[in-house]
């Protein structure tokens, strides 16, 4: 099988972050999506996170998932150096107030440099809002997403109909 290029970049300010960061990783898989994971961090590895971001694109990939937390600068900054999506997952971590440090700090970008911010430990749903942003281009994967839409329908219709029963 040949290998595939990826098209979203799943970056973490630290390994523990994945612990949370799995979960888009799980979403990509499931609507089989390529990526790449890796650890970047915007205060211990400065020079690799401007190289990370400003050859993101030239390297074929289409978003930026960025995990952080504490004071979580690395989905913003990321954001700063390229013109590629950057869906910020604010993660609660140990350094963290309740996780709120880190989505306020996400959420709260300037004018001019856009994070998208999904909840708190939310990596779920940015995997998902990547592949819907993939899946805008990409008709296999547009069709991946609606039949997994479908099935979240499906799942609570049958708790409907079970609910009748009680």
């Amino acid at each position: 099988m040949a290998e595939t290029k990826p098209l979203v970049g799943i970056i973490m300010g630290s390994d523990s972050d994945l612990n949370v960061m799995q979960a888009a990783a799980d979403m990509l898989t499931q609507f089989q999506i390529a990526f790449e994971l890796t650890i970047v961090s915007a205060h211990r590895t400065p020079q690799w996170m401007f190289d990370y971001a400003t050859s993101a694109k030239s390297r074929g990939l289409k978003v930026i998932v960025a995990g952080a937390g504490g004071a979580a600068h690395l989905p913003g900054m990321v954001a700063s150096l390229t013109t590629l999506p950057v869906i910020g997952v604010p993660v609660k971590s140990s350094n963290s107030i309740d996780g709120w440090d880190s989505v306020l700090s996400i959420l709260q970008m300037p004018g001019g440099v856009p994070v998208a911010t999904v909840a708190l430990n939310g990596a779920k749903n940015a995997g998902i809002l990547a592949a819907q942003i993939i899946g805008s281009f990409d008709e296999e994967v547009s069709k991946r997403i609606a039949d997994y839409k479908q099935s979240l329908s499906d799942e609570v219709m049958k708790k409907v109909e079970k609910m009748k029963t009680v």
